[in-house]
């Protein structure tokens, strides 16, 4: 009983977490313009009731500014996060199967991009991309994918000693069919846990180079856009422009990693005994 107790509380968590992030990510969209609009007469308003998250110095919103760049954020971290899950998963099963040579190759590959620091590569590539939505989504996609893809490959070399797998290998089954009938099942828990775990380093990054100016345009409300303007203004008294934005980003970035934690205990067999 206790240990059902456990797992509804993970499902009840994990639900809880997607409805907020998918409440945020609806809102953002709908205040999309609200948070563009200008007023000079209400400009650098402290946080109230009219202003929960004060004004800046256009007399923008910064409520509707935050909704917005945090749906940017997600959909972004989305978007990156499913594409860099996707590669892993292809170049995991393709590490364990492919034989010796190209297993050695691509965990070649696997260190040099996990040598890399992060924030580095994502910057590189995006301005090989041109920056802006391609160039970030690009590279925080193709920066992501070398841990997911490590687990995937040890959990496939483990699979190919499971009996069922060597009897279908030997009863001449081809290779793609025993990929997706025996392996890809098993795979999944790994699969959607590291999907999901991808999403806070996806949407940290992805702010932090724009902080930086290397990813999104200025024009957009983004999360990055709005705390790298909002460094010009602290010395001044403006506190609310960067507190409570940097603050909602590290709550989406929780909210996600909670989610991936709750996943793993729900798609754990083992968790259930505990």
């Amino acid at each position: 009983m206790k240990a059902w107790n456990s797992r509804k509380k993970a499902l009840l968590l994990f639900c809880t977490a997607a409805v907020l992030l998918c409440a945020v990510a609806v809102a953002g969209i709908f205040l999309e313009g609200r948070a563009m609009q200008t007023d000079f007469s209400q400009k650098n308003l402290a946080p109230s009731l009219q202003y929960p998250f004060g004004t800046d110095w256009m007399g923008r919103d910064m409520l509707a500014r935050t909704l917005t760049g945090l749906s940017l954020s997600i959909r972004i971290g989305v978007l990156t996060a499913a594409v860099s899950a996707v590669i892993a998963l292809a170049i995991g099963i393709a590490a364990a199967l492919l034989g010796p040579k190209v297993d050695a190759a691509l965990s070649w590959c696997m260190d040099l991009v996990m040598g890399i620091p992060h924030i580095l590569l994502v910057m590189l590539i995006s301005l090989a991309f041109g920056r802006g939505f391609v160039g970030v989504v690009a590279g925080v996609a193709l920066s992501h994918w070398p841990s997911l893809s490590r687990v995937i490959r040890g959990e496939v070399l483990q699979l190919r000693q499971a009996a069922y797998v060597r009897a279908a290998e030997k009863l001449g089954v081809p290779r793609r069919r025993v990929v997706r009938r025996h392996i890809l099942p098993h795979l999944l828990p790994q699969f959607l846990t590291g999907l999901i775990l991808q999403f806070p380093h996806a949407i940290l990054h992805e702010a932090s180079v724009t902080f930086l100016g290397f990813g999104l345009s200025p024009e957009q409300p983004a999360i990055g856009v709005i705390l790298s303007e909002s460094m010009r203004y602290l010395t001044t008294g403006k506190w609310w422009l960067a507190l409570f934005p940097g603050l909602a980003l590290v709550l989406v970035v929780l909210l996600f990693a909670g989610m991936g934690e709750r996943l793993r205990r729900l798609l754990d067999p083992a968790s259930a005994h505990q």
